[in-house]
């Protein structure tokens, strides 16, 4: 039976505050920062031994792990810091041109939809962004929105699997088949994916799937994936070039430079942690606690969540009263943190969206702690 007190003592959270915001940097758990520091404590013995001798197998293995967990096969999967860095290798992987289009999500992940926008655009191309219907989206909508956007123009979508600032979980595997049924590479951002939903990567169908470890997964901080489909991986490169060109995008991403590697050695750990935390049992505990908290608080403030069911998961996002525009958000932001409590405000369609997050260190009362503040911060 899962043990909230037990989960809780896991972790290193401060207990001062209140932590609802899992979804920007993860927390990682007291026995994966020491599997962590034990990979550091044999670096640090003989740098030369360890990255010459060890870290390659090493990597290797830590890769075979972590594809078991995602469905994949480790030949196509290399380590990353983010999400981000491994959307930027597949974006400078390939070669634009000015008549070609890029398409993009409303909802996507600003920072990949600006590298997106900086590099097709320095070649001409254009960046063509697709209306997430919002509120409370179905995927009938999404997939005609999308379906509307792709043209013989279009070189490449970027998907988001799980959306960051309205957290919406998308019907990513018809998208992507929408994608290949017209001949449009698709690249999933997988950021929150991994470890808040059950992943079959080799099943979904994508040309690049890149994600988060550091989130859901309970892995360090800096460790994340990028995989590439049997198909594009000769013609895939890392974001930093290195002595590893022309071998092959994992040996490319295994050594991009001296870096600490821990992070990513640490990774079965982090599997096993979330096993013991439950597994697909915490991922199902901790949507039922986020859809049951976005209705709480809705329901206290006289608003709405903005997820149907159907596309909730591990995170809400919840209207808050009034109009909303970035400064807006990022005062309210401000004074949540004044007030020791953890959760992203963002500007949606005209409003206010406060963002929770259910992970295993959290329970229901802690919901019902901010619905109970919240008015008068707001």
């Amino acid at each position: 039976m899962f043990d909230p007190n037990a989960a809780r003592a896991a972790f290193c959270l401060d207990p001062d505050w209140l932590t609802l915001n899992h979804g920007s940097f993860g927390a990682t758990p007291r026995a994966v920062i020491a599997a962590q520091q034990g990979w550091r404590d044999r670096l640090e013995a003989q740098p030369t031994r360890f990255m010459t001798m060890e870290l390659p197998s090493a990597l290797r293995s830590a890769a075979s792990q972590l594809a078991g967990f995602l469905g994949a096969d480790a030949e196509g999967l290399g380590f990353i810091e983010n999400a981000t860095a491994g959307c930027n290798a597949v974006l400078r992987s390939l070669r634009f041109t000015p008549d070609e289009e890029v398409v993009v999500l409303s909802h996507g992940y600003a920072a990949v939809q600006k590298a997106a926008g900086h590099i097709a655009g320095g070649a001409g191309a254009r960046l063509i962004e697709v209306p997430i219907p919002f509120p409370r989206p179905d995927t009938a909508g999404l997939i005609a929105a999308l379906e509307a956007a792709l043209t013989p123009r279009t070189r490449l979508a970027i998907l988001d699997h799980i959306t960051s600032p309205s957290a919406l979980v998308l019907p990513i595997a018809p998208l992507i088949a929408l994608c290949r049924a017209r001949g449009v590479p698709v690249l999933v951002d997988g950021a929150h994916a991994p470890g808040q939903v059950p992943l079959d990567l080799t099943a979904l169908g994508a040309d690049w799937y890149a994600g988060n470890c550091h989130k859901w997964l309970l892995a360090p901080k800096g460790c994340a994936f990028l995989w590439t489909a049997p198909a594009r991986r000769a013609q895939t490169h890392a974001h930093v070039i290195s002595h590893g060109l022309g071998q092959g995008i994992v040996t490319e991403l295994d050594w991009t430079g001296t870096r600490d590697p821990s992070a990513f050695l640490a990774i079965g750990a982090a599997i096993e942690a979330h096993a013991k935390l439950g597994g697909t049992a915490l991922m199902e505990r901790n949507r039922a606690m986020a859809r049951a908290a976005g209705a709480l608080l809705a329901t206290r403030l006289g608003t709405e969540v903005a997820a149907r069911p159907e596309m909730a998961g591990s995170m809400a996002a919840i209207r808050l009263p009034g109009p909303g525009t970035d400064i807006a958000a990022m005062a309210c932001r401000k004074r949540l943190l004044a007030a020791r409590i953890d959760t992203p405000v963002h500007a949606l369609a005209g409003g206010l969206w406060l963002r929770v997050s259910a992970a295993a260190y959290n329970q229901p009362a802690e919901y019902e702690a901010l619905a109970q503040r919240l008015p008068a911060l707001l």
